[in-house]
Formats: structure tokens, C-alpha cells, sequence
């Protein structure tokens, strides 16, 4: 256990708890996200099993029910069906209440069921994984060896708000605010990329949605790329797609300005208030 006085106790609990939110973002991108969700990179077992156990631990998430909401919003971006589009819930409920939005979804089986039917559940996720409250009780107890039983709850605390706002900004701000270079509802936030290990280049991702790498253009960096990278050159991962495919724009650049004008309405609704 480490013993630090006062405050430098609570100091190493802040940095704990926002270094292992930043490990949470990079094995979310990475496992969840890239691997599962769009089949970008095969991930070796040896590597999988590690990711699955750190979610655990860490977010308490079954990955199927993870990719099934997040393929659902592929489906329906930006409109009736999305389950966390800001243009549909609102920002703020997003941005603050995306856990919420979240959870009503994944906690359908029929959406599970129609979006996930590739991940079905194994032996280790009947005895162990689907336990979310095992897994969270697990990550915390360890915090407690290492750090003592204060600062542990101190670190959870800000891993908690800063993966959840994390995660909330993603879909809220990364369909709100920042670039388009490509015709769809999401927007590119580099600063929000360096936060979220790449996810803030979010209209990238919607634009090729099977790319592992989500940097397209000069001035763009993808950390959960670099991850990738590092991985395939260990021999820990493969590439599924060498090449950079753009889909067709679905969305015309008329609805990119009607977009525009929701933030507009939304904006002056809550100044007036």
C-alpha cells in the first residue's frame, strides 16, 4: 500500500484515477470499439482476453451489449433510433446523461439480439463477465490495496466522471460541434481526439467506418491509432483493411446546414430561459 501525507495522498489519487479513465478510453477504441464493434482489427486471443478483463474491472460493460448500441447508432445516426444522437435527446442529455441513454438500450434484448447476434455469450461471460457489479467491486478493491481505502475512493470518483463525460462528449460534442469534411452529422474535435484516444475525429469514423485508423488528413492524430500500430507490430493484432474506403455520403450538405440551424434553436431556447 502506498502512504503519502496529506495532500499529496489525494494529488496521487487524482492522477490515478485520470490515467486509468485515459487506459479505459484506449482499451475502449481499441477492443470495443475497432475490434468488435466494426471488425477493423483482429485482436489476438492472448490481447482479447486481456481487454475483456480490464473492461471489466474498470467499466463493469458486456461488450456485446456495447457493440449492439453502438452498431444501432450506425444504423439510425442522427435521427429516430439513434440511441444517443444529440440532435435527437438534446445536447446536455447526452453530454451529462449519456450512461442513462446508454442503458436503456443495451438493456433490450431484442437489440442485443438483432445487433450483436456475432457476439453471443460464452461460458466466461455466464459465470464471470456479465457480472458488471463483481467486476466494478474487483477494480475498486484493488485501488484500496494499492492506494488505501480514501484515496482508492477519491481515484474512483474521477475515473468515474472523467470516462463517463468521456464518453458523453464523444456523442454529444462529436455531433455538435467541429468539423465536416465529409457529408455526415458528425464532427471532427482534434483537442477532444488527444482526450479520448482518437474518438473526437468522429466524422472521420462516419465516413469509413471500417477503418482501424481514424487520422485522415495532415494535421490530424489518432492516438488509438498508434495503439493499433504498436499491437500489429508485436504481432498482437491484424489489420483486417490496409485501405482508406470512404462510403457514400448518405446525408446531403442541405441536412449538415439544417443541423446547423437545431444548434442555433436549441441555443437561443436556452438563452431565453
Amino acid at each position: 500500500m502506498v502512504h503519502l501525507p496529506f495532500p499529496w495522498s489525494v494529488v496521487l489519487a487524482i492522477v490515478v484515477g485520470l490515467a486509468l479513465a485515459e487506459l479505459s478510453f484506449f482499451v475502449t477504441t481499441v477492443y470495443l470499439h475497432r475490434a468488435l464493434a466494426h471488425r477493423a482489427i483482429v485482436l489476438s486471443p492472448r490481447t482479447k482476453a486481456a481487454c475483456r478483463l480490464l473492461i471489466w474491472i474498470g467499466t463493469g460493460t458486456r461488450p456485446r451489449q456495447w457493440v449492439a448500441v453502438h452498431r444501432k447508432h450506425h444504423a439510425f445516426t442522427d435521427r429516430e433510433g439513434d440511441p444517443h444522437s444529440p440532435f435527437v435527446f438534446g445536447y446536455a442529455a447526452v453530454q451529462f446523461g449519456n450512461v442513462v441513454l446508454y442503458r436503456r438500450v443495451a438493456r433490450d434484448p431484442v437489440v442485443v439480439a438483432r445487433y450483436a447476434r456475432d457476439l453471443p455469450p460464452d461460458k466466461w461471460d455466464r459465470w464471470l463477465f456479465d457480472r458488471a457489479l463483481l467486476g466494478l467491486a474487483i477494480g475498486i478493491m484493488v485501488l484500496v490495496v494499492v492506494l488505501g481505502w480514501m484515496p482508492a475512493l477519491i481515484a474512483s470518483a474521477v475515473y468515474t466522471a472523467t470516462y463517463l463525460l468521456g464518453g458523453g462528449a464523444i456523442n454529444a460534442i462529436g455531433h455538435w460541434w467541429g468539423k465536416r469534411p465529409f457529408e455526415n452529422l458528425a464532427t471532427n474535435n482534434q483537442w477532444l481526439a488527444w482526450l479520448v484516444a482518437g474518438e473526437g475525429l468522429h466524422n472521420n469514423h462516419h465516413a469509413a467506418t471500417t477503418s482501424a485508423r481514424l487520422s485522415f488528413a495532415k494535421g490530424e492524430f489518432d492516438p488509438g491509432w498508434w495503439v493499433v500500430r504498436a499491437l500489429v507490430k508485436l504481432r498482437l493484432a491484424t489489420l483486417r483493411h490496409t485501405e482508406l474506403v470512404v462510403k457514400a455520403a448518405r446525408r446531403e450538405a442541405a441536412q449538415v446546414r439544417e443541423a446547423a440551424q437545431v444548434r442555433e434553436v436549441t441555443a437561443g431556447q436556452g438563452s431565453s430561459r
